[in-house]
């Protein structure tokens, strides 16, 4: 035995995979390199391997995990409920544990270090807001091109942390608010629909505070420890809230795996909700409106960590009808789009690859927008899509779509509501 973390695969999980090799066909690098080790089932074996003592982890062993996207189709897919999610992530940090070089060293620092600390965050957000404004991300080399492809950075940057926001007319009750860390500054609109959309539908939205970014890049990325103790400050934040919204779909989806990450992880997992999820229920009850007929088309994305993750599928595609718009799907199967958070930076060609393929089924509907659920398959589509293809988070266009006041005017107003620090 080699693992030396509490957080390595477990004999008991390694052992549920039978090696039928259903999960090949799902798998995104097994379909682009036709490699066994490159599959689901491959890399169980080299983890077994590991756990019975008769391979090292080395950079062999190093190699084969870092190829995975961890989008768990194979999940999806899989007879036998193999928790592949939770055995790479162990795999990872067995990695980071056995081989502190400069690569693992640079990934706890990014990912456990940095976007869980929100000044450095904000800095960083007003550095990019600057660029975008002087036009600076237009002359980016292709390799930084991704950056080009976000969403115009407000000035003076937003935070929702430590607000709160009261309903519009009768309160029917209240929300703890996960701000995030990227989700915050890059990505506030759609934070200002979520919470409109919620305050339409009677409730009081609170972001503690002392809550930090979710921890799902440092699980992802073998920063383990980083990921344990971002998991127990947000066990912390939000302990005596029954309902903890989060409308980003990677963060969701770790959020409710808290019970591998932190003692009482387990209780706030269970109180976790997407916001496509809980937004289509309001929907659903009419206790939101909903268009009579859908007038318009518009294609879908499935972010992997919400239709194999959590599976929520049907969710933002009756969120989008609620808009007056009718979902066209692009890949029924739900292929990852190649962002899988830091992978498009160290493997960019099967990100690419990825990335051109999705982006290809996109144009073939000739629609102008498409509607996904998570910032970085939003930034991977915007980088291979023409500038004319609008991408779109779903609870985004149906507050669009049943309000009149522009998103810098909604950002104005739920400033000047009363809210405790």
């Amino acid at each position: 035995m080699t693992w030396i973390t509490e957080f390595a695969p477990t004999t008991e999980g390694l052992n549920a995979c039978i090696d039928c090799g259903l999960c090949l066909p799902t798998c995104p690098t097994y379909r682009l390199t036709g490699d066994e080790s490159a599959s689901p089932r491959g890399r169980i074996a080299a983890m077994r391997a590991v756990d019975r003592g008769l391979m090292p982890v080395d950079d062999r062993f190093a190699g084969v995990m870092d190829l995975c996207l961890q989008c768990l189709a194979c999940e999806t897919a899989c007879p036998s409920l193999v928790p592949f999610g939770k055995l790479m992530e162990g795999a990872r940090a067995e990695i980071a544990a056995h081989r502190p070089d400069t690569a693992t060293i640079g990934k706890r620092v990014l990912f456990g270090r940095l976007v869980g600390f929100r000044p450095a965050l904000v800095f960083l957000s007003w550095l990019l807001a600057i660029a975008q404004r002087l036009r600076l991300t237009d002359v980016l080399p292709s390799s930084a091109a991704k950056a080009a492809a976000l969403r115009p950075v407000p000035i003076p940057v937003p935070s929702t942390a430590g607000h709160e926001w009261l309903p519009e007319g009768e309160q029917v009750g209240t929300v703890a608010f996960l701000s995030g860390c990227v989700m915050d500054q890059w990505y506030s609109d759609v934070h200002v629909a979520v919470i409109e959309v919620l305050r339409t539908a009677g409730y009081r939205v609170v972001a503690p505070p002392n809550q930090t970014c979710c921890g799902a890049m440092a699980a992802h990325e073998g920063a383990a420890y980083d990921a344990a103790r971002m998991a127990e400050r947000n066990v912390a934040a939000f302990a005596g809230h029954d309902l903890v919204f989060v409308d980003s779909a990677g963060c969701s989806a770790h959020m409710k795996d808290y019970d591998q990450w932190t003692e009482g992880g387990s209780d706030l997992a269970v109180r976790v909700v997407d916001a496509t999820e809980f937004i289509a229920g309001l929907i659903a009850k009419g206790a939101l409106p909903a268009a009579v007929e859908t007038t318009e088309p518009i294609a879908i994305q499935d972010p992997c960590h919400l239709r194999h993750a959590q599976g929520i599928i049907e969710e933002p595609r009756a969120i989008l009808r609620a808009a007056g718009l009718e979902p066209v799907e692009i890949d029924p199967t739900g292929m990852c789009c190649g962002a899988a958070g830091a992978y498009q930076l160290s493997h960019p060609d099967i990100s690419d690859e990825l990335g051109r393929m999705k982006a290809s089924q996109i144009v073939a509907t000739g629609l102008p927008r498409v509607a996904s659920a998570n910032p970085g398959c939003e930034m991977q589509l915007k980088t291979f899509l023409d500038d004319g293809v609008e991408v779109v988070h779903p609870v985004e266009v149906y507050w669009k779509a049943i309000n009149t006041r522009p998103v810098r005017q909604a950002w104005r107003a739920l400033k000047t509501v009363p809210r405790r620090n």
